[in-house]
């Protein structure tokens, strides 16, 4: 797959708080905020985001790090090329004061950049309310995100943070327990959280779905899959559910992960059942 020009893309900046993001936009309808994995906006994380865009709805991707459009596929610049665009985005998430990578418990401060992005992008588009997904590094954003009224679909796509380096981070995930209080209610009162990985995927641990579980109860709905259901073209053992991984075709489970993702964004912001948003 070739860099992506991202030409059917407006781009816009927004600032919260004296923080600045650039932030592209496409579609009508209820806004969902999707937060791209390292290394970026890749050509297959603006695939999945047309996706949204298709079923209905306002697509917006925060610019966070990265080169947006650009491949890091070595087919595409070499190796070097490739080794370069990911280490570049790394080394922006890793200075940034943004990002909270080793800190289990607690909240990266860019989540209220994206709370404000949400509650802009709810009010400029309208609909009962606003969906996020988040990927890897962001994956738990979308739950911390969900403090606000506003977000009634949150999906967490391999949520990394914080790393699996210790026994008690694999046990957690990057939500602070004032921000967790208020999800665990939001939940009683009926929202769903969507949560996708593989099984063998360290970086994204069965032991953080299961805190998961704890904490939220039936509210969490996990969809755990087999490491062989992804893609074996993918350029790093099986992580990404709807991206790198991703076999789009009927019938294969990471294609029926993409549907299920799909679907709760159409029953909580398009269909006329869903529960406005307060607020």
């Amino acid at each position: 797959m070739p860099d992506d020009a991202l030409s059917d893309f407006t781009r816009e900046r927004f600032t919260h708080r004296g923080s600045t993001h650039r932030v592209l936009r496409s579609g009508t309808g209820p806004a969902v905020i999707v937060m791209a994995e390292i290394p970026g906006i890749t050509p297959k994380v603006a695939r999945f985001a047309r996706r949204v865009r298709d079923i209905g709805c306002t697509v917006v991707l925060p610019d966070l790090f990265g080169t947006a459009g650009r491949d890091p596929d070595p087919k595409a610049h070499g190796w070097a090329g490739a080794a370069g665009t990911g280490l570049r985005a790394a080394v922006q998430v890793c200075v940034s004061r943004e990002f909270t990578l080793l800190a289990a418990g607690r909240t990266s401060p860019v989540v209220d950049w994206l709370r404000a992005l949400a509650a802009q992008e709810h009010e400029r588009c309208g609909g009962p309310g606003v969906g996020a997904l988040g990927m890897c590094l962001t994956g738990g954003f979308a739950l911390a995100m969900a403090t606000d009224e506003r977000l009634l679909a949150p999906v967490l796509c391999q949520p990394s943070l914080p790393l699996a380096v210790t026994d008690r981070n694999r046990r957690s995930i990057d939500i602070s327990p004032e921000d967790l209080r208020t999800v665990r209610r939001r939940c009683a009162e009926g929202l769903t959280v969507l949560g996708l990985r593989f099984r063998g995927d360290r970086l994204a641990p069965g032991a953080r779905f299961a805190h998961l579980r704890e904490q939220l109860g039936d509210a969490f709905v996990g969809v755990e899959l087999d490491d062989d259901a992804a893609n074996p073209d993918g350029l790093m053992p099986p992580h990404s559910v709807l991206t790198e991984h991703l076999v789009d075709e009927p019938g294969q489970p990471t294609r029926q992960a993409l549907d299920q993702v799909l679907d709760l964004f159409r029953r909580r912001l398009l269909e006329p059942t869903g529960t406005p948003a307060s607020g």
